[in-house]
Protein backbone atom coordinates (compact mmCIF):
# COMPACT_ATOMS: atom_id res chain seq x y z
CA UNK A 1 0.00 0.00 0.00
CA UNK A 2 1.36 3.42 -0.93
CA UNK A 3 1.74 6.21 1.59
CA UNK A 4 0.45 9.43 0.04
CA UNK A 5 2.38 12.54 0.98
CA UNK A 6 0.50 15.81 0.94
CA UNK A 7 1.50 19.32 0.03
CA UNK A 8 3.45 20.71 3.00
CA UNK A 9 6.64 22.37 1.66
CA UNK A 10 8.94 21.21 4.45
CA UNK A 11 7.76 19.05 7.29
CA UNK A 12 6.76 15.54 8.24
CA UNK A 13 5.90 14.62 4.64
CA UNK A 14 9.29 15.49 3.22
CA UNK A 15 10.92 13.94 6.26
CA UNK A 16 9.45 10.58 5.27
CA UNK A 17 11.14 10.84 1.87
CA UNK A 18 14.41 12.00 3.46
CA UNK A 19 14.33 9.05 5.86
CA UNK A 20 13.71 6.61 3.01
CA UNK A 21 16.68 7.93 1.02
CA UNK A 22 18.92 7.90 4.10
CA UNK A 23 18.06 4.23 4.51
CA UNK A 24 18.55 3.51 0.78
CA UNK A 25 21.11 6.13 -0.33
CA UNK A 26 21.87 4.78 -3.82
CA UNK A 27 18.86 5.82 -5.87
CA UNK A 28 17.94 5.05 -9.43
CA UNK A 29 15.80 7.99 -10.56
CA UNK A 30 13.20 7.58 -13.32
CA UNK A 31 12.01 10.92 -14.72
CA UNK A 32 9.20 11.98 -17.01
CA UNK A 33 7.76 15.09 -18.60
CA UNK A 34 6.80 16.66 -15.25
CA UNK A 35 10.47 17.35 -14.53
CA UNK A 36 10.70 19.68 -17.55
CA UNK A 37 7.45 21.65 -17.32
CA UNK A 38 9.17 24.42 -15.33
CA UNK A 39 11.52 24.76 -18.30
CA UNK A 40 8.52 25.69 -20.44
CA UNK A 41 8.10 22.30 -22.12
CA UNK A 42 4.48 21.08 -21.99
CA UNK A 43 3.67 17.61 -20.67
CA UNK A 44 1.33 15.02 -22.18
CA UNK A 45 -1.08 13.96 -19.45
CA UNK A 46 -3.34 15.42 -16.76
CA UNK A 47 -3.58 14.35 -13.11
CA UNK A 48 -5.83 11.42 -14.05
CA UNK A 49 -3.21 10.11 -16.46
CA UNK A 50 -5.35 11.04 -19.48
CA UNK A 51 -4.09 12.76 -22.62
CA UNK A 52 -4.25 16.56 -22.37
CA UNK A 53 -3.83 16.84 -26.12
CA UNK A 54 -4.14 14.61 -29.19
CA UNK A 55 -1.67 11.70 -28.99
CA UNK A 56 1.66 12.39 -30.70
CA UNK A 57 3.00 10.95 -33.95
CA UNK A 58 3.39 7.19 -34.04
CA UNK A 59 6.32 5.32 -35.55
CA UNK A 60 4.07 3.46 -37.99
CA UNK A 61 2.44 6.60 -39.41
CA UNK A 62 5.76 8.39 -39.67
CA UNK A 63 7.44 5.60 -41.61
CA UNK A 64 4.52 4.83 -43.93
CA UNK A 65 3.07 8.26 -44.71
CA UNK A 66 4.90 10.97 -46.64
CA UNK A 67 2.14 13.42 -45.71
CA UNK A 68 2.55 12.39 -42.07
CA UNK A 69 6.26 13.26 -42.29
CA UNK A 70 5.46 16.58 -43.98
CA UNK A 71 3.05 17.39 -41.16
CA UNK A 72 5.59 16.36 -38.52
CA UNK A 73 8.48 18.45 -39.86
CA UNK A 74 6.35 21.50 -40.67
CA UNK A 75 5.05 21.60 -37.11
CA UNK A 76 8.54 20.87 -35.77
CA UNK A 77 10.04 23.75 -37.75
CA UNK A 78 7.63 26.01 -35.86
CA UNK A 79 7.71 24.39 -32.42
CA UNK A 80 11.15 22.87 -31.90
CA UNK A 81 12.86 26.17 -31.10
CA UNK A 82 11.25 26.08 -27.64
CA UNK A 83 12.78 22.68 -26.90
CA UNK A 84 16.13 23.65 -28.43
CA UNK A 85 16.38 26.83 -26.33
CA UNK A 86 15.05 25.39 -23.05
CA UNK A 87 17.21 25.67 -19.94
CA UNK A 88 17.29 23.22 -17.04
CA UNK A 89 14.92 23.98 -14.18
CA UNK A 90 15.40 23.71 -10.44
CA UNK A 91 14.46 20.01 -10.48
CA UNK A 92 17.18 19.20 -13.03
CA UNK A 93 19.81 21.10 -11.04
CA UNK A 94 18.75 19.51 -7.75
CA UNK A 95 18.97 16.02 -9.20
CA UNK A 96 22.45 16.83 -10.53
CA UNK A 97 23.50 17.97 -7.05
CA UNK A 98 22.04 14.84 -5.44
CA UNK A 99 24.14 12.79 -7.86
CA UNK A 100 27.24 14.85 -7.07
CA UNK A 101 26.69 14.17 -3.35
CA UNK A 102 26.50 10.42 -3.96
CA UNK A 103 22.79 9.78 -3.52
CA UNK A 104 21.96 8.94 -7.14
CA UNK A 105 23.36 5.91 -8.95
CA UNK A 106 21.94 7.20 -12.21
CA UNK A 107 18.94 8.71 -14.00
CA UNK A 108 16.70 6.95 -16.50
CA UNK A 109 14.78 9.67 -18.30
CA UNK A 110 11.81 9.27 -20.61
CA UNK A 111 12.41 12.81 -21.83
CA UNK A 112 14.32 13.61 -25.01
CA UNK A 113 15.32 17.18 -24.15
CA UNK A 114 18.81 16.50 -22.68
CA UNK A 115 18.13 18.93 -19.81
CA UNK A 116 19.52 16.53 -17.21
CA UNK A 117 22.87 16.61 -18.99
CA UNK A 118 22.74 20.39 -19.36
CA UNK A 119 22.19 20.65 -15.59
CA UNK A 120 25.31 18.56 -14.93
CA UNK A 121 24.02 15.02 -14.36
CA UNK A 122 26.69 12.56 -15.48
CA UNK A 123 25.01 9.14 -15.43
CA UNK A 124 21.90 9.46 -17.59
CA UNK A 125 20.19 6.95 -19.86
CA UNK A 126 18.07 8.71 -22.49
CA UNK A 127 15.51 5.91 -22.66
CA UNK A 128 13.60 7.38 -25.60
CA UNK A 129 16.56 8.87 -27.40
CA UNK A 130 17.68 12.41 -28.18
CA UNK A 131 15.57 15.03 -29.94
CA UNK A 132 18.67 17.00 -30.96
CA UNK A 133 19.77 14.27 -33.39
CA UNK A 134 18.24 12.99 -36.64
CA UNK A 135 18.93 9.53 -38.07
CA UNK A 136 18.62 8.18 -41.60
CA UNK A 137 16.51 5.05 -41.36
CA UNK A 138 18.30 3.55 -44.38
CA UNK A 139 22.04 4.14 -43.81
CA UNK A 140 22.05 5.19 -40.11
CA UNK A 141 23.70 8.56 -40.76
CA UNK A 142 23.34 10.84 -37.72
CA UNK A 143 23.07 14.61 -38.17
CA UNK A 144 22.47 17.43 -35.75
CA UNK A 145 18.85 18.46 -35.78
CA UNK A 146 19.61 22.17 -36.04
CA UNK A 147 21.46 21.47 -39.31
CA UNK A 148 18.37 19.78 -40.74
CA UNK A 149 16.15 22.58 -39.49
CA UNK A 150 18.35 25.15 -41.22
CA UNK A 151 17.93 23.17 -44.45
CA UNK A 152 14.17 22.88 -43.93
CA UNK A 153 13.97 26.64 -43.41
CA UNK A 154 15.80 27.20 -46.70
CA UNK A 155 13.46 24.82 -48.52
CA UNK A 156 10.31 26.25 -46.85
CA UNK A 157 10.88 29.97 -46.17
CA UNK A 158 7.16 30.71 -45.77
CA UNK A 159 7.08 28.54 -42.63
CA UNK A 160 9.88 30.36 -40.84
CA UNK A 161 8.62 32.58 -38.04
CA UNK A 162 5.10 31.15 -38.06
CA UNK A 163 3.46 31.37 -34.64
CA UNK A 164 1.53 28.53 -33.00
CA UNK A 165 0.82 26.98 -29.61
CA UNK A 166 3.72 24.77 -28.61
CA UNK A 167 3.11 21.07 -27.90
CA UNK A 168 5.30 18.50 -26.09
CA UNK A 169 8.67 17.48 -27.54
CA UNK A 170 9.02 20.40 -29.93
CA UNK A 171 5.71 19.97 -31.75
CA UNK A 172 3.30 22.81 -32.53
CA UNK A 173 -0.46 22.93 -33.01
CA UNK A 174 -1.28 23.98 -36.56
CA UNK A 175 -4.93 23.37 -37.38
CA UNK A 176 -6.54 23.55 -40.82
CA UNK A 177 -3.15 23.90 -42.51
CA UNK A 178 -2.22 22.30 -45.83
CA UNK A 179 1.10 20.49 -45.40
CA UNK A 180 1.22 18.92 -48.88
CA UNK A 181 3.63 21.54 -50.30
CA UNK A 182 6.11 21.32 -47.42
CA UNK A 183 9.41 20.16 -48.88
CA UNK A 184 11.44 17.41 -47.22
CA UNK A 185 15.11 16.68 -47.95
CA UNK A 186 16.50 13.22 -48.60
CA UNK A 187 19.42 11.77 -46.67
CA UNK A 188 22.57 13.69 -47.67
CA UNK A 189 24.61 10.46 -47.72
CA UNK A 190 22.50 7.69 -49.26
CA UNK A 191 20.10 9.98 -51.11
CA UNK A 192 16.85 8.16 -50.42
CA UNK A 193 16.59 7.22 -46.74
CA UNK A 194 13.86 8.63 -44.50
CA UNK A 195 15.22 11.12 -41.97
CA UNK A 196 13.69 10.65 -38.52
CA UNK A 197 14.41 12.21 -35.13
CA UNK A 198 16.63 9.85 -33.14
CA UNK A 199 13.85 9.23 -30.63
CA UNK A 200 11.50 6.36 -29.87
CA UNK A 201 8.11 7.35 -31.24
CA UNK A 202 4.91 5.88 -29.80
CA UNK A 203 4.50 2.37 -31.18
CA UNK A 204 8.25 1.80 -31.52
CA UNK A 205 10.57 -0.14 -29.20
CA UNK A 206 13.42 1.05 -27.00
CA UNK A 207 16.71 -0.34 -28.43
CA UNK A 208 17.76 -3.45 -26.54
CA UNK A 209 21.23 -2.12 -25.63
CA UNK A 210 19.69 1.00 -24.09
CA UNK A 211 17.12 -0.98 -22.15
CA UNK A 212 19.82 -3.29 -20.81
CA UNK A 213 21.92 -0.32 -19.70
CA UNK A 214 18.93 1.18 -17.88
CA UNK A 215 18.06 -2.11 -16.19
CA UNK A 216 21.68 -2.54 -15.09
CA UNK A 217 21.55 0.93 -13.54
CA UNK A 218 18.43 -0.04 -11.62
CA UNK A 219 19.94 -3.34 -10.51
CA UNK A 220 22.96 -1.50 -9.10
CA UNK A 221 20.70 0.75 -7.00
CA UNK A 222 19.04 0.33 -3.62
CA UNK A 223 15.74 2.05 -4.41
CA UNK A 224 13.79 3.60 -7.27
CA UNK A 225 12.56 7.20 -7.21
CA UNK A 226 9.97 8.11 -9.86
CA UNK A 227 9.80 11.85 -10.56
CA UNK A 228 7.26 13.60 -12.78
CA UNK A 229 5.86 10.59 -14.64
CA UNK A 230 2.47 8.91 -14.74
CA UNK A 231 4.21 5.74 -16.06
CA UNK A 232 1.25 5.17 -18.38
CA UNK A 233 3.63 4.07 -21.13
CA UNK A 234 5.00 0.56 -20.58
CA UNK A 235 8.58 1.58 -21.42
CA UNK A 236 8.64 3.51 -18.12
CA UNK A 237 6.27 1.36 -16.09
CA UNK A 238 8.44 -1.73 -16.60
CA UNK A 239 11.14 -0.25 -14.32
CA UNK A 240 8.69 0.10 -11.44
CA UNK A 241 7.51 -3.45 -12.04
CA UNK A 242 11.11 -4.70 -12.17
CA UNK A 243 12.03 -2.87 -8.95
CA UNK A 244 8.99 -4.33 -7.20
CA UNK A 245 9.91 -7.84 -8.35
CA UNK A 246 13.37 -7.41 -6.77
CA UNK A 247 11.95 -6.07 -3.51
CA UNK A 248 13.40 -2.59 -4.01
CA UNK A 249 11.45 0.23 -2.33
CA UNK A 250 9.85 2.66 -4.76
CA UNK A 251 9.07 6.31 -4.00
CA UNK A 252 7.28 8.74 -6.30
CA UNK A 253 6.99 12.51 -6.61
CA UNK A 254 4.09 13.20 -8.96
CA UNK A 255 0.71 14.87 -8.82
CA UNK A 256 -2.23 12.66 -9.62
CA UNK A 257 -2.73 9.09 -10.73
CA UNK A 258 0.12 6.91 -11.99
CA UNK A 259 0.10 3.37 -13.35
CA UNK A 260 2.33 2.17 -10.49
CA UNK A 261 0.43 3.67 -7.54
CA UNK A 262 -0.04 0.23 -5.95
CA UNK A 263 3.72 -0.39 -5.96
CA UNK A 264 4.97 2.66 -4.04
CA UNK A 265 6.28 2.64 -0.52
CA UNK A 266 5.89 6.41 -0.54
CA UNK A 267 4.15 8.86 -2.87
CA UNK A 268 4.56 12.65 -2.69
CA UNK A 269 1.73 14.53 -4.36
CA UNK A 270 3.57 17.83 -4.15
CA UNK A 271 5.44 20.21 -6.48
CA UNK A 272 8.49 18.44 -7.87
CA UNK A 273 10.98 21.28 -7.45
CA UNK A 274 9.96 21.95 -3.85
CA UNK A 275 10.04 18.26 -2.91
CA UNK A 276 13.48 17.70 -4.43
CA UNK A 277 14.84 20.88 -2.84
CA UNK A 278 13.57 19.72 0.56
CA UNK A 279 15.10 16.29 -0.04
CA UNK A 280 18.49 17.78 -0.90
CA UNK A 281 18.42 20.08 2.13
CA UNK A 282 17.54 17.21 4.44
CA UNK A 283 20.26 14.96 3.07
CA UNK A 284 23.05 17.54 2.90
CA UNK A 285 23.72 17.71 6.62
CA UNK A 286 26.53 15.56 7.99
CA UNK A 287 24.21 12.90 9.41
CA UNK A 288 22.39 12.49 6.12
CA UNK A 289 25.39 11.82 3.91
CA UNK A 290 25.81 8.23 2.72
CA UNK A 291 28.67 6.22 4.18
CA UNK A 292 31.56 5.35 1.87
CA UNK A 293 32.32 1.64 1.89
Amino acid sequence: MSSVVTDSPMGVDEQALIDLVRRYPRLCVLTGAGVSTDSGIPDYRDERGEWKRPPPMTHQVYMKSHLGRQRYWARSLVGFRLLANASPGRAHHTLAELEAQGFIEGIITQNVDRLHQKAGSQRVVDLHGRADLVRCMQCNLLVRRHVLHDHLATLNPDWVGMEAEIAPDGDAYLDDVDFSDFRLPDCPRCGHGILKPDVVFFGDNVPRWRLERAMSMLDDSQALLVVGSSLMVFSGFRFARHAASKGLPIACINRGHTRADALYALKCEAPIDESLTALLAGLSDAQGRPSID
